[in-house]
C-alpha cells in the first residue's frame, strides 16, 4: 500500500468516475483501475463496487476512505512542516444535532484554518446518523444529548460503535419560543401551559423511537404536532404559529437574530451535551480545534 494508492482511491470516491478521477490524476484509466484493484487485492477488501451506472463506495470502502484521508491528511502535514510544501485542500466534517454552538464553533475552525481553499462539512442530521457517521469516519466528531430517559441506549450504541463520549456541559431544558409568543414574558413555563400550542421537533427517519428523539420529553403526548427537518424551518414555524421546541436554552443572537428566546421549562430533567469521537484515535488539528471553539462558546453552561 502507497501514499499514490491511498490519493488514487480518495479521487475517485470524490469524482464518482473513473474518466473524472483519472483526468484529474494525469493517469489513464486503465493504470488507474488496476492501481485500485492491486490495493483492494493487497488490502482484502472491495473499496468500490462496480454497476451500469459507474462505480459505488462500500460499507467497508466507507471506512478504507476515511482512514486513508487522515493518512493522507498526516502526510501532508509533514511536507508542509519539513520540505514547506502546501499540499491540497483542508478536510474536516462534524456530524451534530441542531446546535447553534455547534455552528459558531465550525465557523471558528474555518476562518483559522480555512485560507483560499478548504473542504468542510456540517452536517446537521438525525441522532442515529450522528453516531453512525463517526463510527464510518465520515465525521471526525459528532455533537449530541443524552439524557435519564435515553443515556443507556445511546451509550451502549457508542460503546458498540467503539466510539467515547465527551461531555461538554449539563443543561436544564429549555423552551424555543417566539419573542412575541404569549409566554415570552415568563421566567419560567409549565408543560401545562404549552398544551394548546404546536409541539416542534425533528423528525428522525426510520430511527424515530423516542430514544434518539433530539428533543427531551418526547414520549409526552402532545395535541399538536409537526416534525421537521431543518432548524431554519423550525424557527419560522415557532414564530408564525407560536410553537414551540424543548433544547438546551443556548442559544445565539448572532445566528437566529431576537425572534427566538430561551426560557426555562419547568420540569426536573437535564440534558447533557457531548461530543463523540473513534475510541483512541487523536484529533486532526482541525478536530483539536473545534473541540477548543466549542468549549469556548459553551463556556457559560459547563461546571
Amino acid at each position: 500500500m502507497t501514499l499514490q494508492q491511498l490519493r488514487y482511491v480518495v479521487t475517485v470516491a470524490e469524482k464518482g468516475t473513473i474518466s473524472d478521477a483519472a483526468k484529474e490524476l494525469f493517469i489513464s484509466q486503465p493504470s488507474l483501475t488496476s492501481a485500485i484493484k492491486e490495493l483492494e487485492n493487497e488490502m482484502q477488501i472491495t473499496i468500490f463496487n462496480r454497476t451500469n451506472k459507474g462505480i459505488i463506495v462500500s460499507n467497508a470502502g466507507d471506512e478504507f476512505l476515511s482512514y486513508a484521508r487522515q493518512v493522507l491528511e498526516q502526510a501532508n502535514l509533514l511536507e508542509e512542516k519539513f520540505l514547506n510544501v502546501k499540499k491540497q485542500s483542508p478536510r474536516f466534517s462534524v456530524s451534530a444535532q441542531h446546535y447553534s454552538f455547534a455552528v459558531n464553533a465550525f465557523v471558528d475552525v474555518i476562518r483559522e484554518f480555512g485560507g483560499n481553499q478548504y473542504d468542510f462539512t456540517l452536517r446537521e442530521t438525525q441522532t442515529y446518523e450522528i453516531i453512525e457517521d463517526v463510527s464510518k469516519l465520515k465525521s471526525e466528531i459528532g455533537i449530541l444529548y443524552t439524557s435519564s430517559k435515553n443515556e443507556e441506549v445511546i451509550m451502549k450504541l457508542i460503546k458498540q460503535n467503539n466510539l467515547e463520549f465527551e461531555e461538554l456541559f449539563v443543561a436544564k431544558p429549555h423552551v424555543f419560543i417566539s419573542s412575541r409568543h404569549p409566554l415570552a414574558n415568563r421566567e419560567g413555563i409549565s408543560l401545562e401551559e404549552l398544551e394548546e400550542y404546536p409541539y416542534l421537533s425533528f423528525e428522525q427517519g426510520e430511527y424515530n423511537s423516542f430514544y434518539f428523539s433530539e428533543e427531551i420529553l418526547s414520549t409526552i403526548d402532545r395535541n399538536k404536532n409537526i416534525k421537521v427537518r431543518d432548524r431554519a424551518t423550525l424557527f419560522n414555524l415557532a414564530i408564525g404559529l407560536n410553537g414551540y421546541t424543548v433544547s438546551t436554552g443556548v442559544i445565539s443572537r448572532e445566528l437566529n437574530g431576537e425572534n427566538i428566546i430561551a426560557r426555562p421549562l419547568l420540569v426536573e430533567e437535564y440534558m447533557r451535551v457531548g461530543t463523540i469521537k473513534q475510541k483512541n484515535m487523536p484529533h486532526s488539528r482541525y478536530g483539536k480545534a473545534y473541540m477548543e471553539a466549542l468549549k469556548k462558546h459553551v463556556i457559560d453552561y459547563a461546571d
